[in-house]
């Protein structure tokens, strides 16, 4: 059975290396949950340290894979700077980029038939 919600042939190289990103990602953080785990319920401090040490690894790698999604993706881009590295309360940064009529401040077109993933193949 594929992993694709729509038929692999009908997709891009760029739209399945995204996916392939996006599953990485997704199986680093489930590595990450799984060692933090261990490291909780263990009374080994050495079993502790290796696999908190394991969990840090993990970390690293869904960083990279968010990081290849940030250069490769705009929406990504511009969530992430949003988002990330504020002191301002979580949700009060997503109603900042609010306007006063409650819509969004910015939105692509909705005609787009783009992924907005831009060239995936050449660096940043």
């Amino acid at each position: 059975m594929s992993e694709y919600h729509e038929p692999a042939e009908k997709l891009s190289e760029e739209a399945i290396d995204y996916h392939r990103i996006i599953k990485s990602v997704i199986e680093e953080l489930e590595a990450v949950d799984w060692y933090n785990q261990r490291a909780e319920a263990t009374s080994d401090p050495d079993v502790q340290a290796i696999v908190e040490h394991n969990r840090d690894e993990e970390i690293e790698h869904a960083c990279m894979g968010l990081e290849w999604l940030r250069r490769n993706n705009p929406v990504w881009d511009e969530m992430l700077r949003t988002f990330l590295f504020q002191t301002a309360k979580i949700t009060e940064i997503e109603e900042e980029g609010e306007t006063e009529d409650g819509g969004e401040a910015e939105e692509a077109p909705a005609s787009s038939k783009s992924l907005g993933l831009g060239n995936m193949r050449g660096g940043e």
